[in-house]
C-alpha cells in the first residue's frame, strides 16, 4: 500500500471565514434552519438524548442520598451529574455554506492526515482522524451533503483511540456516503478505551445534510474520515476542530 503522509504547518482550525448557515438544530425555530429527516435529533436544553437517562439517575440518586442525609455521597454524585451534563453538552454550530468543503465531523484534535488504503471501499483515499478527549462535545455530524449508502458495524478492542492501531483493531462502526458526484465518502466512529457505546441513528438510503447530526460515542473516542484523493486536506496533526463548523478539507 502506497502512503503519504502530509507535514505542514499549523492552520487555524480548519474555522470557515466567510458564508455560513443558520444552526442545525432540527427544531425549526425562528432563524433557525430545519434539516430533512432530522427531526428525530431534537434535544432537550441543548443535551444529547442520549444522556438525558444517565443525568435523571445521576440528578434522583443525588437528592435522595441529600434527603437521607448523606452529605458527601451526594456531593460525589452531584459532581458526577454535573461532569455527565457536560458530557453530553449538543451546543448549535454555524454550519460553512460554501460549495465543496468538507466539515469536522467531530470536536477534538487532529492526529492523522495520510493516504491509503480505505478499508470500507478498497480504494485510496484521504484520511482524516479526529481524536476526542472526555471534555470535547462527542455528538458527531455529516462532513457534506450525501446519501447513506451502507452502515457497517464491527466489534473489536478497546485501545486508547489516539493510537494508530485504534482505527483498525476497536469496536467501530462505519458510515458509507454517497457524494451528489457520486464519490464515496467514509465517516468511522471508534470506541476507545474508555468509550463503550457507539451511537448511530441514520440508515442506507437516507439523504443527510452537510453538519447534521448523526451519532454520539460515549466518553473518549476517535472518528475517522475517508475522502476522494483528490481532496486539498485543510488541516494538519495538531489542529483543533469543532463537528460541523470546522473546514478539513476541499474536494476537487
Amino acid at each position: 500500500m502506497t502512503e503519504k503522509r502530509y507535514n505542514c504547518k499549523k492552520t487555524s482550525q480548519g474555522a470557515p471565514e466567510t458564508d455560513c448557515v443558520e444552526p442545525i438544530n432540527g427544531s425549526g425555530a425562528l432563524g433557525q434552519q430545519t434539516v430533512p429527516g432530522d427531526g428525530r435529533n431534537r434535544r432537550l436544553i441543548g443535551i444529547a438524548p442520549e444522556g438525558m437517562p444517565i443525568i435523571a439517575g445521576l440528578a434522583f440518586v443525588t437528592l435522595y442520598l441529600g434527603a437521607l442525609g448523606f452529605g458527601a455521597a451526594a456531593l460525589f454524585f452531584l459532581i458526577a451529574t454535573v461532569f455527565t451534563v457536560f458530557f453530553f453538552r449538543d451546543p448549535d454550530r454555524l454550519i460553512p455554506a460554501q460549495p465543496g468543503v468538507v466539515v469536522s465531523p467531530a470536536d477534538g484534535k487532529i492526529v492523522c492526515v495520510e493516504t491509503g488504503l480505505c478499508p470500507f471501499t478498497s480504494e485510496q483515499a484521504l484520511k482524516i482522524s479526529v481524536f476526542m478527549s472526555v471534555f470535547n462535545v462527542h455528538v458527531n455530524r455529516i462532513p457534506d451533503d450525501a446519501t447513506v449508502v451502507d452502515v457497517q458495524y464491527h466489534p473489536g478492542c478497546f485501545f486508547s483511540a489516539n493510537l494508530d492501531k485504534a482505527s483498525r483493531d476497536n469496536e467501530h462502526n462505519a458510515v458509507v456516503l454517497k457524494l451528489h458526484d457520486g464519490r464515496c465518502m467514509v465517516v468511522v466512529q471508534i470506541a476507545g478505551l474508555i468509550a463503550r457505546r457507539i451511537v448511530c441513528r441514520i440508515h442506507p438510503g437516507e439523504r443527510l445534510s452537510r453538519g447534521q447530526r448523526f451519532g454520539i460515542i460515549c466518553f473518549g473516542s476517535r472518528v475517522d474520515l475517508y475522502l476522494p484523493t483528490d481532496t486539498k486536506p485543510a488541516v494538519c496533526v495538531g489542529d483543533k476542530v469543532l463537528a460541523g463548523l470546522s473546514i478539513v478539507g476541499h474536494l476537487s
